[in-house]
């Protein structure tokens, strides 16, 4: 879809660059043709009957050709086409007028260079290469027809007219050197000017998508705290129901439901916080493997943890050193976990890896779930993009900006993952063999959950 709108704007702009050009063309052609007649009017113009039927023929199908070129550009239809007719044909009408003009040392050999340049404004770099090679291709054709006698200069001033060899080399390699570095320049500069402008209009559309995403941030967390009052009373009151003595397996049953379902909307209300409210990491000496370990005891007795997903913590017991924001980096280790669990089907087993190095520490969090597709690795981070029924792609785009956001201090993410064989989401941090005790560290982040 995406790709469709872009080439229908590609069309709409094509069609506007062709609208200015015709109307150019036809100021052009009138003011051309007025010059004409008032200099033989006035007799100033030495040209035969020959030459004005030449100049005058040229003329009127040039403005033959605009209103075909208008008219086809009013049906919207074969624009691409139409922009490389008009090259060609422009081409070889300005061969006539270099006929009547002086042959291969006229003036008007300028236009195949103004024509080269119009094809870079109209096409790019293609539509330039198509007004060069036809307009070298007609010059060095009319320059050929000279020398071998082809054709005649006209008959008003033959003495005036290269057309030996040697006399029409130069002004040939002159003009094809002229011709060829136009269409090159201007082939460049259009280019370039269409990777800039699809830049802009990317950083225009990631910037407009921001202030919609801002906005929506706004509004959920103000929903958010909405929300978590009536929420916190509910779990109290279910928990003080499931107390009651005289409740039956039934009834407790129900109760837990309704207090999981609790627990999950308290987690989606947090992320939505946390999307909307970001705050700078402030960095401090963590002990990893410690802050690894508080996660997966929470996951175990958490949800599905709980039940039929074992979560397991794999790695050094002793201390491993890092600097991050605590709070900030068992936020992402929470959701990257939380997440593996609920891809995991029944039965599977989540790992919490930890691998200590001399300049980098490793978590990396493993499941057993259905994997990414190669197509939705860059996607999956993007904030509300989910596959999941019941995910709603909050939780790992707040792992991303909470990574990004340390950054600057080495951390870093990355996921390995294939369809059907589960993921690998590896957070990178720096690590730091600062002797201090960096548990306490961790144990002074407020566990938010």
């Amino acid at each position: 879809m995406k790709l469709g709108v872009r080439a229908s704007a590609l069309e709409r702009g094509l069609a506007g660059r062709l609208a200015w050009i015709t109307g150019l063309r036809l100021a052009f052609l009138t003011i051309f043709l007025a010059a004409t007649a008032f200099f033989y009017f006035r007799g100033d113009f030495s040209g035969t009957s020959s030459t004005l039927r030449v100049a005058f023929g040229t003329i009127a199908v040039a403005f033959s050709l605009a209103a075909i070129y208008a008219a086809t550009l009013r049906s919207g239809r074969y624009l691409p086409q139409l922009a490389d007719a008009q090259l060609v044909i422009d081409q070889i009408a300005w061969t006539a007028i270099v006929y009547v003009t002086g042959g291969a040392t006229s003036g008007a050999t300028s236009f195949y260079a103004l024509t080269a340049l119009t094809g870079a404004i109209l096409s790019g770099l293609r539509g330039a290469a198509i007004a060069a090679f036809t307009g070298i291709s007609v010059y060095t054709l009319l320059c050929v027809a000279f020398w071998l006698r082809w054709i005649q200069p006209p008959r008003d001033s033959p003495s005036s007219y290269i057309v030996d060899a040697p006399g029409l080399l130069y002004p040939l390699l002159v003009n094809v050197l002229g011709i060829v570095v136009v269409a090159l320049l201007g082939g460049y500069l259009a280019e370039r000017l269409r990777i800039t402008g699809g830049a802009l209009e990317e950083a225009t559309e990631r910037a407009a998508q921001a202030e919609r995403l801002a906005e929506l941030g706004r509004l959920s967390a103000g929903l958010a705290h909405e929300i978590r009052n009536p929420l916190g009373s509910i779990s109290g009151s279910v928990e003080m129901l499931r107390e009651s003595p005289g409740l039956s397996e039934e009834d407790k049953l129900l109760c837990a439901i309704i207090s999981r379902e609790a627990s999950r909307l308290n987690n989606l209300v947090t992320d939505m916080i946390d999307l909307s409210r970001p705050r700078l990491p402030i960095p401090e000496l963590v002990d990893i493997a410690a802050l690894a370990q508080e996660v997966v005891a929470l996951a175990a007795r958490s949800d599905r943890g709980a039940q039929d997903v074992v979560v397991v913590y794999d790695g050094p017991t002793s201390r491993v050193g890092t600097r991050c924001d605590p709070a900030q980096i068992r936020q992402v280790l929470w959701n990257l976990v939380r997440n593996a669990v609920q891809v995991s089907a029944a039965g599977s087993r989540v790992t919490v890896r930890v691998e200590a190095g001399k300049t980098e520490v490793r978590v990396t969090v493993i499941d057993q779930g259905p994997g990414i597709a190669p197509d939705e690795t860059d996607k999956i981070f993007d904030a509300f993009y989910t596959k999941r029924t019941h995910g709603t792609g909050i939780g790992l785009a707040v792992v991303k900006r909470i990574v990004d956001d340390h950054g600057p201090i080495g951390a870093r993410i990355s996921v390995e993952s294939s369809e059907g064989k589960g993921a690998r989401f590896t957070v990178a941090l720096r690590a730091d063999s600062d002797g201090r005790d960096a548990s306490m560290g961790a144990h002074r982040a407020a566990v938010r959950w």
